[in-house]
């Protein structure tokens, strides 16, 4: 009964964590309904989260482009179906490579850094000094990094798919000999905005994940240098994981079967 008892202690701090980190989320969330919204903390935080993003993600996604552009030929020319590498590799990068790759670069770049601004704050007691001084944690802090997050993620992927297709269109006009018009002409022809939406859509859902993450491990840390190291592993892990899996679970829901 041993092995039952330790199955059902995991089972059963799985389940409380999950429950702490919802309530979490909601809480972080809506804290700004109620007001005060602090307007300078939420465009710093979407300055930090999108724009100082943009290079890494960029970088990320012309080389996914490029190598997915030489996958794509080398795996149709199997099958005489070359000329259908702008359409698979457009629809690739938009539903699936664009928001996956941009919320996996984001989340290691900024959910460990809030994870570890709160963290750092935690452990210094900068955050029970707030609450002395009558400022709402949630309000102050978890609030406008979630909503900056969620809301700059979609331009970031936005980005990251225009730049991503860009380095597929590279590699096909001057490594594949493809004809340059010809290849965005097809791509125009083909993608819809229901491919462009889901990855949209996405996107925000990843960024919420992201800062959540970020910000609950960061505000929960104890234990000094230590215990932020900790929260910052913990958030970046848990942020893939989360984006891994609500990508699955939104992506069987926008298939059309």
């Amino acid at each position: 009964m041993n092995a039952f008892a330790v199955f059902g202690r995991g089972a059963i701090a799985l389940l409380a964590e999950i429950g702490a980190m919802s309530i979490f989320a909601l809480r972080g969330a809506f804290a700004w309904v109620t007001g005060p919204f602090y307007t300078r903390a939420f465009l710093s935080a979407a300055l930090r989260i999108g724009f100082n993003s943009l290079p890494v993600v960029g970088l990320t996604a012309i080389f996914t482009g490029a190598a997915l552009a030489l996958n794509i030929y080398d795996g149709s020319l199997r099958f005489n179906a070359e000329t259908f590498l702008p359409q698979i590799l457009s629809v690739s990068i938009v539903r699936e490579l664009g928001p996956g790759f941009a919320a996996l670069m984001v989340a290691g770049r900024s959910s460990s850094g809030m994870a570890a601004e709160l963290g750092a704050m935690r452990v210094s007691d900068q955050i029970d000094a707030m609450s002395t001084l009558a400022v709402d944690p949630y309000k102050y802090l978890v609030a406008p990094r979630i909503l900056a997050t969620t809301l700059m993620m979609p331009f970031i992927v936005l980005a990251a798919d225009i730049i991503g297709i860009f380095g597929g269109w590279l590699v096909a006009v001057f490594a594949l000999e493809f004809e340059g018009a010809t290849y965005i002409r097809n791509i125009d022809q083909f993608l819809t905005a229901e491919d462009v939406g889901t990855g949209l859509v996405k996107a925000a859902v990843f960024g919420f994940l992201i800062s959540v993450m970020g910000c609950y491990y960061g505000y929960k840390s104890r234990g000094g240098a230590q215990g932020v190291g900790a929260a910052t592993r913990s958030a970046v892990v848990a942020s893939a994981v989360a984006i891994l899996a609500s990508n699955y679970v939104m992506t069987s829901l926008f298939v059309d079967f």
